[in-house]
């Protein structure tokens, strides 16, 4: 029966029959039981015990102290007892027993007291403390009794001194701060009482290192590891008696905390010496957010966003008023007699279906290389932006493609052979890229958003699952270092730990939903033009293809769903789902651009979709493998060159190009040609600018990548995309001024909102409120107040100027030429 008695009393979670906490409490247990019978050995003396009172006594194998304390407690105040002993002995091979015996609990230690710190190693301290709680009372006043039993199985006297104190201080008052000392073998903890009216309060400013040794705190309840500062916030509902104990326990090494390991092994005096630490601390329990505080952040939020809405539908509404204004006034000029018109149709100025455009023109309307260079030599003005009216549109139509497939249109040999002639020469326009039926670019371009949207969903729905289970790990656990937030800013909602972080990721939702909305009514408008044969529509501006603008505004979405996934638990291993559609953003974005001006040859959704994965692929590697491996960051350093020379060399020769040995030949060819034999420039000046500076900055990534070996492999890869989009970005605005194009209002306008909204975006970015490339309790140096509405930190001003920033980009991207829309393809230039 003892025995059983022993096994219930101790059996805790996380210990085992088998543990040596299990085997001390067990001890304890027993030799108290053992002392109240006389026929155990030895000598037992009892003594009525006095607090605030020094006992030097000795303690050998055959007597046994027996201390009784008795107090009067309070209902209406609570109180601590503290228990400090201190041996007289270095020695660890006959430790003393101290077992305190109080009305509902019993707790007992060694002295000296052993703790282990990392690979095992054994720290001794002779001077221990713990704290007694107070057990709670019904009755106004109550006379409580414990005993410390002090015992040894030393033959050896061995001489001591105990000290029992009351604790006044034992509860922490709201916004109060309260100062202590702590070490290893003298833990402290205290009380909170949640006030009427506080169901939320947040324990904070404590330093690195009941259960309240360093083998059982995290037992039970929230824990985590601190250095200099962190915070803990805590709700009531996880508390049925409305109160909780802080708990401060001194790790025996800095490595828990992300210290230096010491050498090791250490003697057993540098063992003694590196365990006699001590931390001075400051505790200040506070009360949280209110839920108005939660109802303010969350209409702020909704303000802010429906406020884009409303701008756009006014916006939406000038312009359509401008639109009807311009059509009035076409209405009002004469109309053409059916003579006139049978004429115009002879000649091949009107349009005979709404799906031929961009053909080149029999009578070779088209630019030639030579006609250029005479218009530029003799000084004759703009070369790219060349306005002429429509009733001096003089281009030839071909016939419309019988087949709507793009692979019968490609794997022709005549037309095989005609795309050598057109696309190699000097001056390309976009009427010589602008040549396929537009039925079949429409579906080439629509699977990118079909194709995106099938990824969104089976991407998603595992992360969703996976940040739940994190989520509730923390939960159960109480392990808060499992998840890198900011403590100081982290506000729950539910079974949410940081409720904000995930709110403020609404806007890359309701702005990816606004540009979806705008691209579709662009959409209606372009097709309506179409169906009643607008000319400016069929023959003029920049071929317009809807598909990628779809795909982005969805990559828009699904960018704020993954970033609140990962904001749910934010930690080294899911930090992948952050920047996963930030890459596809950028891709997307670049292949916008590109095909502006090159229609006909931009890539399919499955090669484009298929190099973001290997991009993503690449992204899991490096989290894996990519921290301090040479190997890796060798192999992708040279995939990163590769890549960059084979599509500079795509981009070159506008696909006009295949294999390997071809590819070499070309280099080779190119490198004798124009550097060797002519000592010329290259036949593609603006392109080999764009190419040669686009090298240069992959190449310097790439040996960046190799020398430093950043940790963060994510965001280095997408610093890669970044500058590559901005790169192209900057290339496309100047060649447009270059050629005599303008920007007109709205886009400038966009442009220059967007970089300045980029710019505090960036700002705020770079704040560092946590970081999981450190330790959690290093991570916590970094955490800081809220700034905004006492609800929102620096990261979710940046989730608000980012999506707000990425919004921007995308319309400026929308709209930066709107003023070709009248200007005939075959004046509007390649570049």
């Amino acid at each position: 029966m003892v025995k059983r008695s022993c096994w219930k009393s101790r059996h805790k979670p996380g210990s085992t029959p088998g543990s040596a906490g299990f085997r001390t409490g067990l001890v304890a247990l027993c030799l108290w039981l053992c002392a109240t019978h006389s026929e155990c050995a030895g000598k037992i003396v009892q003594k009525d015990a006095e607090f605030d009172v020094n006992y030097n006594d000795t303690v050998t194998s055959d007597i046994q102290t027996i201390y009784a304390f008795n107090h009067t407690v309070l209902r209406n105040k609570t109180e601590g007892v503290r228990v400090s002993v201190y041996v007289q002995a270095n020695g660890t091979e006959s430790p003393i027993l101290f077992v305190v015996r109080q009305k509902q609990a019993v707790v007992s230690f060694q002295v000296p007291l052993i703790l282990r710190g990392l690979y095992q190693r054994k720290y001794p301290y002779t001077h221990v403390g713990r704290t007694l709680c107070q057990p709670p009372t019904r009755a106004a006043t109550e006379t409580q009794f414990f005993f410390v039993d002090v015992s040894t199985l030393s033959s050896v006297g061995t001489h001591y001194q105990l000290r029992v104190s009351r604790v006044d201080s034992f509860t922490l008052q709201t916004d109060t701060k309260f100062s202590f000392i702590a070490t290893p073998s003298q833990p402290q903890f205290f009380k909170y009482v949640f006030p009427e009216g506080v169901d939320t309060v947040i324990v904070k400013d404590i330093l690195c290192p009941v259960y309240d040794l360093d083998n059982n705190v995290a037992f039970i309840g929230m824990y985590q590891t601190m250095t200099k500062t962190a915070a803990i916030t805590v709700q009531r509902k996880d508390f049925l008696s409305n109160s909780f104990y802080v708990v401060v326990v001194v790790k025996t090494e800095d490595e828990a905390c992300g210290g230096p390991l010491r050498f090791y092994p250490l003697r057993t005096d540098e063992l003694i010496d590196a365990g006699n630490r001590s931390k001075v601390l400051d505790v200040v329990v506070s009360p949280a957010i209110n839920s108005e505080v939660y109802v303010m952040g969350m209409l702020f939020c909704l303000g802010v966003f429906l406020s884009f809405y409303i701008i756009t539908f006014l916006v939406a509404c000038v312009e359509n008023k401008r639109m009807h204004r311009g059509r009035d006034g076409l209405l009002n000029t004469p109309a053409m007699s059916p003579a006139e018109t049978a004429s115009l149709l002879g000649k091949g100025l009107v349009p005979t279906s709404p799906y031929e455009y961009g053909s080149l023109a029999d009578n070779g309307s088209t630019l030639s290389s030579e006609a250029i260079t005479d218009s530029i030599a003799s000084g004759e003005g703009n070369y790219g932006y060349m306005e002429r009216s429509m009733d001096h549109v003089g281009r030839g139509r071909q016939e419309s493609l019988s087949s709507v497939e793009e692979d019968d249109y490609d794997t022709l040999a005549d037309i095989d052979s005609d795309k050598n002639i057109v696309r190699t020469k000097k001056f390309l326009c976009v009427s010589d890229l602008a040549r396929k039926d537009k039925r079949i670019l429409s579906k080439k371009y629509q699977i990118y958003f079909w194709n995106i949207s099938t990824i969104a969903v089976f991407y998603a729905l595992p992360v969703i699952q996976l940040v739940i289970t994190y989520q509730t790990v923390v939960n159960v656990t109480g392990n808060q270092d499992i998840c890198y937030y900011n403590f100081l800013c982290a506000h729950p909602l539910g079974a949410l730990s940081a409720f904000n972080n995930i709110l403020s990721n609404l806007g890359y939702v309701m702005l990816g939903l606004l540009f979806l909305l705008i691209v579709l009514q662009r959409d209606i408008i372009h097709n309506r033009a179409l169906v009643r044969n607008d000319l400016a529509a069929l023959e003029c501006g920049i071929p317009k293809h809807f598909g990628l603008f779809y795909a982005m505004g969805t990559a828009l979405m699904m960018e704020g769903l993954l970033s609140a996934c990962y904001h749910v638990c934010p930690n080294y291993t899911n930090f992948q789902f952050d920047t996963s559609f930030m890459y596809m953003i950028a891709g997307l974005c670049m292949l916008k651009l590109y095909q502006k001006r090159h229609p006909d040859i931009n890539a399919s959704a499955y090669t484009a979709y298929a190099c973001l994965a290997a991009v993503i692929f690449f992204s899991v590697l490096g989290v894996v493998f990519g921290k301090g491996n040479t190997v890796f960051w060798i192999v992708f350093s040279v995939i990163h060159i590769l890549a960059t020379m084979l599509l500079s060399t795509q981009l070159y020769y506008m696909g006009r190009w295949s294999g390997v040995c071809v590819f070499l030949r070309r280099v080779l060819h190119v490198i004798y040609t124009d550097c060797i034999r002519q000592c010329s420039g290259p036949m593609y000046m603006d392109r080999m600018v764009l190419l040669v500076m686009g090298n240069i900055v992959n190449w310097s990534l790439a040996a960046y990548g190799l020398i430093e070996r950043p940790n963060d492999f994510a965001s280095y890869l997408l610093a890669i995309a970044i500058c590559n989009l901005l790169l192209y970005f900057a290339f496309y605005i100047i060649m447009k001024l270059r050629s005599g194009e303008r920007i007109q209002c709205l886009a400038l306008v966009c442009i220059l909102f967007t970089a300045v909204v980029w710019g505090f975006a960036l700002f705020f970015f770079f704040q560092g409120l946590s970081t999981w490339q450190k330790t959690p309790a290093e991570s916590r140096e970094h955490n800081r107040e809220c700034i905004l509405l006492s609800f929102f930190d620096d990261h979710d001003i940046w989730h608000f100027l980012s999506s707000i920033a990425m919004f921007g980009s995308f319309l400026v991207l929308l709209t930066m030429d709107d003023d070709l829309d009248n200007v005939q393809r075959d004046k509007i230039f390649v570049f």
